[in-house]
């Protein structure tokens, strides 16, 4: 019988948190991921944003009714466990939580956003290495099923646009927020080599043109209003190919069948220097943004 990984979970203010627990947990679930549970996890919470206090307190008696979850009251009381699932929302956050959990040395999940800078994003991949503690991080929207496979293996992507739903928070760096599973899907497409972002914002959507350095352009649309799909398009040597991505199966479901033979096996199926990446052009957007919608080179 293989053995079951016990997992902990940080930051009970996500409804990731019951929905990823579901699928780890109950066996009965039509979406069943097998090989880890999730066994203790710690409330945290930012007072920095409203999605976050809004929400703590409910996820985690939500967290601990469903699932008889045991809460603990410190990120230190999760040492001794087989991985970690980062879910704090507010990704401002991260870096401090990594600081505690690599010290365990296991392999750390980091939901989205990795971090809400380039300096912070580098900053976790230097302590997982320094301390032995593998770090993947992604959207759920990287593995949509009708979007996962799109583009053939052995196809060159010459140019793509990614789209989906971008709402924009008052106390939420802006692009971070939702921009992130289209920046994702983006980077899956393109690769890493972006170097400089232009921002372009309208009332019912924002345009991100990147540019590679190899001379390639690559879009994120996010859209505001009646525009809920998430999909993309893109230019390859086998053709263009475009997708919407599709809810069945679950997201959520397609993410975790990735994210627990990472915790397995201490491999990312991501390069960490991508990961990195997309924190830099979601943040050199938003300085795009900020300062009139100019031409802004990555910090990478």
């Amino acid at each position: 019988m293989v053995d079951v990984l016990k997992l902990g979970m940080v930051g009970l203010d996500t409804s990731h948190c019951a929905a990823f627990t579901a699928l780890l947990n109950e066996e009965a679930n039509e979406y069943h991921v097998p090989g880890a549970r999730v066994v203790k996890a710690f409330p945290g919470g930012s007072a920095l944003t409203t999605v976050s206090t809004g929400r703590v307190e409910k996820i985690t008696e939500e967290m601990r009714e469903r699932f008889d979850m045991e809460i603990v009251d410190s990120l230190e009381a999760l040492a001794g466990l087989d991985g970690y699932l980062l879910e704090s929302v507010d990704g401002r956050q991260h870096l401090e939580q990594f600081c505690v959990l690599a010290q365990f040395g296991k392999p750390v999940f980091i939901d989205k956003p990795l971090a809400c800078s380039a300096e912070d994003a580098k900053a976790i991949f230097t302590l997982a290495r320094q301390y032995g503690a593998p770090v993947m991080t992604a959207s759920s929207l990287r593995y949509a099923a009708g979007f996962d496979g799109m583009v053939p293996a052995d196809a060159e992507v010459f140019s793509a646009e990614a789209f989906g739903p971008m709402s924009i928070l008052d106390d939420y760096p802006a692009y971070f927020w939702y921009g992130i599973h289209s920046a994702e899907m983006l980077f899956s497409l393109m690769g890493a080599g972006c170097r400089a972002v232009t921002a372009h914002h309208a009332d019912q959507y924002d345009v991100l043109v990147g540019e590679w350095a190899d001379g390639r352009l690559g879009t994120v649309r996010g859209t505001r209003g009646a525009w809920p799909s998430f999909g993309a398009v893109a230019l390859t040597s086998d053709g263009l190919k475009s997708a919407i991505a599709l809810g069945t199966p679950p997201y959520y479901f397609r993410l975790l069948q990735h994210v627990v033979p990472f915790i397995q096996t201490g491999q990312s199926p991501i390069a960490d220097d991508e990961s990195i990446e997309i924190a830099a052009f979601l943040e050199a957007a938003e300085k795009s943004l900020a300062n009139g919608e100019v031409r802004v080179e990555l910090a990478v």
